[in-house]
C-alpha cells in the first residue's frame, strides 16, 4: 500500500498515512482539525542492471539498423538517376 504525505495548513502538522489506492484522502487535520493538503515529494526509484539505458545494447542493434539503412537509401537515389537518363 502506498504511503501518502500530508500538512495542515493551519498549524503545519506533518505526518505520513499509509492508504489503500481506493481509501479517501483525509482532509481533517489530526491536532488541530484544519484542512489537510497532500505533499508530493521525489519518488525513490532505481533502476539496475541492463537494459535501462540507451546505450546498453546500441552497439549490436545500432550496427544492424545502420546497414540496412544504407542499403535502403542507396537503392532508391539509383532509381531516379536511371529513370532521369532515359527521358
Amino acid at each position: 500500500m502506498p504511503t501518502y504525505s500530508y500538512a495542515c495548513k493551519s498549524c503545519a502538522h506533518a505526518f505520513d498515512a499509509v492508504q489503500s489506492f481506493s481509501d479517501e484522502s483525509l482532509t481533517v487535520c489530526p491536532e488541530c482539525g484544519g484542512a489537510l493538503r497532500k505533499r508530493y515529494g521525489t519518488v525513490g526509484v532505481t533502476f539496475n542492471g541492463s537494459g535501462f539505458y540507451r546505450t546498453d545494447s546500441r552497439a549490436s542493434a545500432g550496427t544492424s539498423a545502420g546497414e540496412s539503412a544504407s542499403s535502403t537509401s542507396a537503392a532508391p537515389s539509383a532509381a531516379p538517376a536511371s529513370t532521369s537518363s532515359t527521358t
